[in-house]
């Protein structure tokens, strides 16, 4: 069963982040699940910092992207960012990192996401965690 209350495909996800930081590191929406979004981002010379190294902010961009993303899924509200706090596990240099946002609370007023950031081979470079606040209708 799917916690989804907005049903829309890859395509659109692709279309709403057009021109947003998303669009900037090379951020694409991979897969819908029943309960989890996916996506992933290059490691390239857009999000690698001086040492050759995948930058932690932009692990951090990827993780508050897909966790959005996923809590405006979820509640079919405009949502914002509250909290965010990565823990940076493992050093990439190249290639893709792929994220997977599942919820750990999906409640009317905030929303709680955890975000697992791995490396081309499956091993976790980042844990993520982020809270979100469900904007009132009336919050434009």
């Amino acid at each position: 069963m799917s916690i989804w209350k907005q049903q829309v495909s890859l395509e659109d996800l692709a279309r709403w982040s057009a021109g947003s930081a998303d669009t900037h590191l090379g951020i694409e929406y991979t897969e819908i699940g029943p309960d989890y979004l996916r996506g992933r981002m290059p490691v390239d010379e857009r999000t690698r910092q001086p040492y050759g190294l995948l930058h932690g902010g932009a692990n951090v961009l990827l993780a508050e992207s897909l966790g959005s993303m996923a809590g405006w899924l979820a509640s079919g509200e405009k949502v914002v960012g509250l909290e965010i706090n990565a823990n940076h596990l493992r050093a990439v240099r190249d290639g893709f990192v792929t994220g997977t946002a599942r919820p750990v609370h999906v409640g009317r007023a905030t929303q709680v996401w955890e975000i697992r950031i791995e490396d081309d081979k499956g091993k976790l470079a980042c844990l993520a965690r982020l809270t979100l606040m469900v904007l009132p209708k009336e919050a434009g």
